[in-house]
């Protein structure tokens, strides 16, 4: 699977409401940023999708411009995302226009430099076609945000700073 395919299998399992801390990197360093919070490491961010993914229900991710590079060992992304959820503890319903960003990283590659948790080698896995496995790409960072507008006195200060 090529990071495209994962980006959009992960919204798949989100829609399903199925687990998705298996796209995350084992990494300390990895992080997620949500609409409403900052996750660092791969232990809070495990356990922040472990308590969305129990908390709410009925999602809607709909992508509207997803634009990925990539290179041998990295990708990157970028993306529009319509969004809506229910809150199962509230039955409030939250629907937001959304951008996506993130970094993803080959599993089966072993920098020198970095945590031993990039995963389990995938490579003898590829199958006859030489195709990639679903398990190839994770992410290392994600940034979920939603645009929003200045009132008056931010644009006025960011006028006046230059």
């Amino acid at each position: 699977m090529d990071p495209a395919a994962t980006i959009r299998a992960y919204y798949e399992t989100l829609r399903r409401g199925d687990p998705l801390e298996p796209y995350f990197v084992a990494d300390s360093r990895a992080v997620k940023f949500g609409i409403t919070e900052r996750l660092t490491g791969y232990e809070a961010i495990a356990e922040g999708l472990r308590t969305q993914t129990e908390t709410t229900i009925d999602w809607v991710v709909e992508s509207h411009d997803l634009v990925v590079g990539e290179r041998p060992t990295h990708a990157w992304f970028g993306d529009s995302v319509t969004m809506a959820w229910t809150d199962v503890t509230t039955g409030e319903r939250h629907d937001y226009e959304t951008r996506w960003s993130g970094t993803l990283t080959r599993r089966n590659d072993r920098d020198p430099g970095s945590e031993s948790g990039l995963g389990p080698d995938t490579s003898a896995d590829s199958g006859p076609t030489g195709r990639s496995t679903p398990e190839e790409w994770g992410f290392l960072s994600m940034h979920v945000s939603r645009p929003g507008t200045l009132d008056d006195s931010e644009q006025a200060d960011r006028s006046e700073s230059g």
